[in-house]
């Protein structure tokens, strides 16, 4: 193939399946909120199932409803012929993914879903089907064609599979009221959990460590408690210990541009009045953001009274993976 064609081909795949995708807004209808509310008032899990490349999809449903909120598990059709039905509960609703449903795996599940007694969600491009006919709920997933040259990869199916399914699932956050502490719930680990769970007073550098100044302070102070403290910037607090204002090493190295003269200069003749302040109680990554949107290196915690009880540093955040991807 020449580059051409290759480009051409890579394109009328996104526009098949792009598509495809927007045929499926069709299928959110009155079945979907019945799929939906039926979920939602189930006291049981959603489990899914679904033979070969429908499979691999209804695993991916299954860890976004989880991450979401919905408790879900994925069922083999063929382990579910030798046991793992036991799995199942009357109180559940089985979600059957199945393009053509007339799977044979399929196909002798269902009698034993019937005598389970659960609520049954057919995802098919087949209408006509036997899984339709015997499901409670149909979502319909069918698609003018496959992106595959041939018809046959399935292709355009999967993708309008996933998305239906993302739907449900999105649907479902929302009904249910889940909010962000809630997804920090089931997300502790690695940066996502972090962003969502870390505050800022498990993060903060607190006590002796935090650089702090009088009003009064010469020069020579503020450097030496700066260079001490190594975070290149110092609170500025009154005599009550309540924060005035901050100065950083760029403050000092702009004086020093202007002048050299300043033996008589104190901390309230270069610092800047009214820094940006932080609450302790406040999510870490709100803290980065706010340094972000400022374009400051760190930012200062305060109590109610306005003394600095903490301070936070930009590499900290970074460093700990709070920063979005």
């Amino acid at each position: 193939m020449t580059d051409n064609e290759i480009i051409k081909t890579g394109k009328s795949v996104v526009r098949i399946e792009s598509e495809a995708i927007a045929h499926l807004g069709e299928s959110i209808n009155k079945d979907f909120v019945n799929a939906v509310e039926t979920i939602y008032a189930s006291k049981g899990r959603v489990v899914l199932t679904g033979m070969g490349k429908s499979g691999l999809i209804a695993r991916k449903i299954v860890a976004t409803l989880n991450s979401t909120g919905t408790a879900a598990i994925y069922m083999h059709p063929t382990d579910a012929l030798h046991g793992d039905l036991g799995m199942v509960r009357k109180e559940d609703v089985v979600i059957i993914i199945s393009k053509s449903g007339s799977t044979d795996e399929i196909s002798k599940l269902l009698p034993m879903f019937k005598r389970l007694g659960v609520k049954l969600v057919a995802m098919s491009g087949n209408p006509d089907s036997p899984l339709v006919k015997e499901s409670d709920i149909f979502l319909n997933i069918s698609v003018k064609e496959e992106a595959c040259p041939h018809d046959l990869a399935p292709t355009s199916s999967t993708t309008a599979t996933l998305v239906m399914g993302d739907a449900l699932s999105v649907v479902l956050l929302e009904k249910r009221g889940f909010t962000q502490e809630d997804f920090a719930l089931l997300h502790p680990g690695g940066s996502l959990g972090k962003r969502l769970s870390l505050k800022i007073d498990e993060i903060m550098i607190k006590g002796d460590g935090i650089p702090v100044v009088g009003e009064n302070s010469s020069i020579k102070d503020i450097i030496i408690e700066m260079t001490s403290k190594r975070l290149g910037t110092t609170c500025v607090v009154n005599k009550d210990g309540k924060l005035t204002g901050v100065i950083t090493d760029g403050d000092l190295r702009r004086l020093l541009e202007k002048t050299m003269d300043v033996k008589n200069l104190v901390a309230t003749d270069i610092m800047s009045k009214n820094p940006k302040v932080t609450n302790k109680d406040f999510l870490a990554s709100f803290a980065l953001q706010t340094m972000e949107n400022y374009k400051i290196t760190s930012i200062i915690v305060a109590d109610k009274k306005k003394k600095p009880i903490g301070i936070v540093h930009m590499h900290d955040l970074i460093n700990l993976g709070l920063q979005r991807r």
